[in-house]
């Protein structure tokens, strides 16, 4: 197989799984809601005040607690998973072929070549 065809391939798989695995799971809950108002364009007049009175910048606020984090970690990997087990399954393959076709109307995957240095790095 040549590299063009291998990169379409891993495109269509990348959006397919995050159309199906990673959207509508948690991080729906973390989109939901009232979006502030920026002038700045970059967030950093916005401010949050918390229950105690504090006054945080949006930019150093943290937008989910560590219990979020983990529910939303667990449910993306559980659906990878569950993706993975079923792709043998034919009726799963079907419901795959469906999300695939919506997942193309996605913008196509650019490479990050950060994301490759930093596992290396981690070597």
């Amino acid at each position: 197989m040549n590299r063009d065809n291998e990169k379409r391939i891993a495109a269509k798989m990348a959006k397919t799984l995050a159309m199906m695995c990673v959207r509508n799971t948690g991080i729906e809950t973390l989109h939901a809601g009232i979006v502030p108002v920026t002038h700045a364009g970059d967030y950093s007049d916005v401010r949050v005040i918390d229950a105690d009175g504090r006054e945080i910048g949006w930019n150093d606020v943290s937008h989910l607690d560590d219990d979020q984090m983990r529910a939303l970690m667990r449910e993306i990997v559980n659906r990878l998973y569950t993706f993975n087990v079923s792709i043998d399954n034919l009726e799963f393959r079907n419901r795959v072929d469906r999300w695939a076709r919506i997942a193309d109307r996605w913008d196509e995957p650019d490479e990050d070549i950060a994301f490759f240095q930093r596992l290396a790095a981690e070597d």
